[in-house]
């Protein structure tokens, strides 16, 4: 027996929280998180990170963020967690079960969180935490 699927009944999509009305011209409409039935996919400009949802494992809303650590696209050399981040504001931070790669194009570098400054912090933790008690 293998284990049992995750059924999501919804789609949600999360902006990316912008400091600065240029951020959107240069990320572009692509940019965002989205979640569902197909799994976890969060793009910021050319980065991407996707995962299925078994591999989800929690999440919980931080911040707020001093600009050296919340602004851009950052990787932290004590967990090789990653960050997009597109302002100081709240931002959520989702665990994986596995490692995923995102800030390589090679994918050589896994990363066991991702921490996201979307406009939703809240709704996307708790779709998060939703899925992955009902794993």
């Amino acid at each position: 027996m293998g284990e049992p699927a995750v059924v999501v009944h919804y789609r949600l999509h999360a902006d990316f929280a912008l400091g600065h009305p240029w951020l959107r011209r240069v990320l572009g409409p692509p940019s965002g998180l989205d979640l569902d039935a197909d799994g976890l996919r969060v793009r910021l400009g050319p980065w991407l990170v996707t995962t299925p949802l078994s591999n989800l494992a929690g999440a919980e809303v931080s911040g707020p963020f001093s600009p050296l650590r919340g602004l851009g696209v950052r990787l932290s050399l004590a967990d090789r967690g990653l960050t997009f981040g597109t302002t100081t504001g709240r931002g959520v931070c989702l665990r994986f079960h596995e490692p995923v790669p995102g800030i390589d194009p090679w994918g050589l570098i896994r990363h066991p969180g991702l921490t996201v400054t979307v406009s939703e912090p809240d709704l996307v933790a708790e779709a998060v935490n939703r899925i992955v008690a009902a794993a």
